[in-house]
């Protein structure tokens, strides 16, 4: 027999409960996504490093390293790569926030955004 009183509701769980998240997922470096969003920005728009690189005046091997993630670039560099590009420094920051915040996002359990019950479940009360 059961511990409930008959008044006390009962909570059928509708799907098992979410797994814990991996130990070894890892925040994403910010040097990463800054040469993420740089490479697809010179991609689409059908340039090459080397332009790139010269337009901004640095180096192509170190532009390169900066889009791979490599090397942590200055401020000064970013905004040369990103003026380069067409973008201010903003844009770009805007750009890799937006990155981030995807990557990091986990999907809402509703999958509408909306807020998941306590329970995350069936509760019926007679």
């Amino acid at each position: 027999m059961s511990s409930r009183t008959p008044d006390e509701a009962r909570v059928i769980p509708l799907r098992p409960p979410a797994a814990a998240p991996a130990p070894s997922s890892r925040e994403p470096l910010w040097r990463d996504l800054v040469g993420d969003v740089l490479r697809r920005e010179r991609l689409a728009q059908e340039r090459t490093l080397k332009d790139v690189a010269e337009a901004a005046r640095i180096s192509m091997p170190y532009l390169s390293e900066v889009e791979r993630g490599r090397k942590e670039a200055s401020s000064e560099v970013l905004a040369a790569a990103a003026r380069a590009l067409g973008l201010g420094l903003g844009d770009l920051l805007t750009r890799v926030h937006g990155e981030l915040v995807r990557v990091t996002a986990r999907p809402s359990a509703t999958g509408r955004g909306g807020s998941r019950s306590r329970h995350d479940g069936l509760c019926l009360a007679a």
